[in-house]
């Protein structure tokens, strides 16, 4: 095996070398969520990432991973969910008049425009804003905004538009649902931060319930999510609530070293003490060190009027709690952890001193990731030692972004993964747009990765069906040890043998190369378009057998990348799950459906009366026996369930198609040939691909929802192909009546109602115009032409009407 290299944010640039610790073993810390939202597509680009990085880690390069993710259930973002879904509860079991509602959310609308949106308020009367004069004022002020356009008017529009969007959404539903008078409800997004304002303080710290409610109600949505998306559940699970007595310790020992100090009952890293002895600050991003903007996002929302800093940069270890807000007990009175200091402690207690891995989303590297190691090696280091190496290799993730901007909870400019999908996306679908970019890659979303996406999957998917369906045709399946053991990748070799020996050195090269999965998947296209290419060039002598160690090597392949929930280790099943799950069924459970449909389909072809050599011997099939062999060999997989049923009734149907052209009953027999198709197997997720009359239809198991659609658009097309033709008949039959109509006409007639002329001769010509003018000859003969036609269409319709 080659030697695994990876992308590490601590040496930037090429791939270095993945030595653990501790040989064939990795400790793992990821980065977990801020649970007080919904879960979103950034969350999934994270989560499935990590997951298919881990899977590799595990199943490829056959490392036991220790994997270590924390819930971040307290922080200033979560106290005030928290806080103000409190309030407003309280708020909505008030007495209210109308008027004294609408009072409040009137003043609540002012105050947060006036807070978050000021150019929609008049500088000479900031009070004259209302829900009725919003719309105008909204569109005055940031309609360029509204309409796609920049703040500066050039370039693309990012987080500081998408943040000005937010806002303005929430302003626009208020002042809809405010003029409907449905205040509770539609206008929730700004009363919230007006009841905090004034109610805040009301709120009991130490009810930390009030708090934990909300988060773990979060958690168990964002742990459903990623069991929707086939990501492995973490080994350990730590929660910060479970750890505040550790994290004071914790921050007691670094103030001990003198790496930390205490300020009115706030506790903050002394970065300066802490390089001046030795150690580095902000290994991953010295550029940002003394970013402003990210500094305060790290310290959080609510720790802006905590101060007593010695240093612009440094950052807080423990926050003194301020009336509302959750509090615990410390030798610095009452307070809560920071939000850097949480991972530092759960990590530690759990992996040690050195963790090997470290991995988060790319927008964590500052300032969260770069205090997570200044705080953990100041706590670990020694005097005269030098510094402590807390982490070896961190692992950012790109983000994923919209119409330009970071995707995130706290702009609401995301999809949830729910929604997602609900909607665009099949849990394989999305992690295979994943596996298409590099993990340390942003990635933009967009219609063409999608279609990507789709294109990859059903060349994979089709591949699979027809491997399987030419396996059983031509018998049993070649053992699991042959198909993953036989073939060196270093032996030379030719055919099929050869492009899978290409594919898994290329496999090798990519996966050691920091996890290629992009270049991954191109080597599995290629593999499958070559073995496709080999069953339409060789339909006398196909190789099935080495087509199935092909199959059976991707199935172990897209399995590792975690794109069959029901696949795990060994990864042995032939290819991945298509249908719907069998759960606990037993095997007669699983095999009853294919069983009835071949009890019917037999009953009805003994009763075409119908015979040859064949087909008797067909009918005489004991199908229940093969499936007893299958049971009592333990095979489990529904597919080689139904084979014993269903590769009879196929061969019948063959047998019967071949006999209908000669026999009298032909209708009969195609009509039951299709509904055997279209109907019995359709409806079992079964299509029969019918090929040529020596080699009879091939079993194709497809997905049932997948075979009704495309059923009821053949069916639709059928339809409107009858309307078409029904329509042409009559515009045919319309034409006809109007010929008819037209043909009893005497020539004799049928210029003489006309009013353009003025004069007729004995054959009822016209011989004037209406003004007495003569008529130009070239009308004249134009004239004739049309009578000559008349009269023999008239001469005709009397030949066939008149007795």
């Amino acid at each position: 095996m080659a030697q695994l290299k990876v992308h590490n944010s601590l040496q930037p640039g090429v791939p270095v070398p993945f030595l653990p610790k501790e040989e064939g073993k990795v400790s793992w810390y990821a980065c977990g969520p801020t649970v007080y939202d919904h879960s979103h597509l950034g969350h999934a680009r994270n989560y499935v990432s990590t997951d298919i990085i881990r899977r590799i880690m595990r199943d490829y390069f056959g490392l036991k991973v220790k994997f270590v993710m924390n819930i971040t259930d307290i922080d200033d973002k979560i106290i005030l969910k928290a806080r103000r879904q409190r309030l407003l509860e309280l708020e909505k079991g008030k007495k209210y008049t109308e008027s004294e509602l609408t009072k409040l959310a009137a003043t609540a609308f002012q105050n947060y425009a006036e807070g978050n949106l000021p150019e929609l308020l008049n500088p000479d009367d900031k009070s004259d804003l209302s829900p009725s004069n919003y719309t105008s004022r909204r569109d005055a002020a940031y309609g360029k905004v509204l309409a796609g356009g920049t703040l500066i008017g050039e370039g693309k529009p990012g987080d500081a538009e998408a943040k000005m969007k937010m806002h303005l959404n929430n302003l626009t539903s208020a002042a809809a649902a405010i003029q409907e008078g449905k205040v509770f409800g539609g206008a929730d997004e700004i009363l919230q931060p007006y009841l905090d304002s004034l109610y805040k303080d009301s709120i009991d710290g130490r009810d930390h319930t009030i708090f934990t409610d909300v988060t773990q109600y979060w958690e168990e949505q964002f742990m459903g999510d990623l069991d929707a998306l086939n990501v492995l559940r973490p080994d350990v699970i730590t929660r910060v609530t479970a750890y505040v007595p550790q994290i004071a310790k914790f921050v007691e020992q670094i103030i001990a070293k003198g790496f930390a100090y205490e300020a009115g009952g706030s506790v903050y890293f002394d970065i300066a003490s802490f390089e001046k002895a030795g150690n580095p600050y902000a290994r991953l991003r010295p550029e940002s060190r003394n970013d402003k903007a990210l500094q305060e996002d790290g310290e959080g929302s609510l720790s802006k009027s905590l101060g007593g800093k010695r240093g612009a940069g440094d950052f807080a270890l423990w926050k003194k709690s301020k009336p509302g807000e959750p509090v615990w007990d410390s030798a610095w009175g009452g307070g809560r952890p920071g939000w850097h200091i949480e991972c530092s402690v759960m990590a530690s207690d759990v992996l040690g001193s050195q963790i090997d891995v470290h991995s988060g989303g790319i927008d964590l590297a500052f300032p969260h990731h770069d205090n997570e190691l200044a705080q953990s090696e100041a706590y670990f280091c020694e005097h005269g030692k030098g510094p402590h190496q807390w982490v070896n290799y961190f692992l950012h993730m790109g983000h994923l972004s919209i119409a330009g901007s970071k995707m995130s909870k706290s702009l609401k400019n995301f999809q949830t993964i729910k929604a997602a999908l609900s909607t665009d996306y099949t849990p394989r679908g999305m992690r295979i747009v994943f596996l298409m970019g590099r993990w340390n890659d942003g990635v933009e979303i967009s219609p063409d990765m999608r279609t990507m996406a789709e294109g990859w999957e059903s060349t994979v998917n089709n591949f699979f069906v027809v491997v399987k369906s030419l396996i059983a045709e031509k018998g049993p399946p070649a053992s699991t040890s042959e198909s993953f053991s036989t073939l060196s990748i270093d032996s030379p070799s030719d055919g099929l043998s050869g492009n899978l020996s290409k594919a898994q050195r290329e496999m090798e090269i990519a996966l050691s190369d920091s996890f290629d999965t992009p270049r991954a998947m191109r080597v599995l296209y290629e593999l499958i378009k070559d073995a496709n290419i080999h069953i339409t060039t060789h339909k006398a002598d196909m190789d099935v057998p080495g087509l199935e160690i092909i199959a059976r090597w991707v199935t172990r392949m897209v399995g590792i990348f975690g794109l069959d929930a029901n696949a795990s280790p060994p990864y042995d099943r032939l290819g991945w799950t298509l249908a719907a799950l069998t759960g606990n069924m037993t095997a007669l459970e699983i095999a009853a459906p294919f069983h009835e449909m071949f009890d019917r389909v037999r009953d009805d072809v003994q009763n075409l009366d119908i015979h040859s050599e064949t087909l008797d011997l067909l009918l005489a099939v004991k199908a229940d026996a093969e499936f007893e062999d299958l049971v009592s060999n333990d095979v489990k997989d529904p597919e080689a369930l139904a084979m014993p049923y269903l590769r009879t009734v196929s061969k019948m149907r063959d047998e019967i198609r071949k006999l209908a052209p000669a026999s009298p009953k032909k209708k009969v027999i195609l009509s039951l040939s299709d509904r055997i198709r279209d109907y019995d197997l359709t409806n079992l997720g079964v299509y029969l691909d019918d090929r040529s009359e020596d080699q009879g239809a091939l079993i194709k198991f497809v997905p049932k929802e997948e075979l009704l659609t495309q059923r009821e658009e053949k069916a639709a097309k059928e339809r409107e192909k009858h309307a078409q033709k029904e329509a042409a008949k009559a515009e045919r039959e319309r034409v006809e009546r109007e010929k008819a109509e037209k043909a009893k006409v005497s020539p004799l007639d049928m210029f003489r109602s006309d009013e353009k002329y003025s004069a007729w001769d004995e054959e009822g010509l016209p011989t004037t115009l209406a003004d007495r003018s003569e008529i130009p000859k070239s009308a004249l003969k134009k004239l004739r032409k049309d009578w000559d036609r008349q009269k023999k269409a008239h001469e005709d319709w009397k030949a066939k009407n008149v007795v």
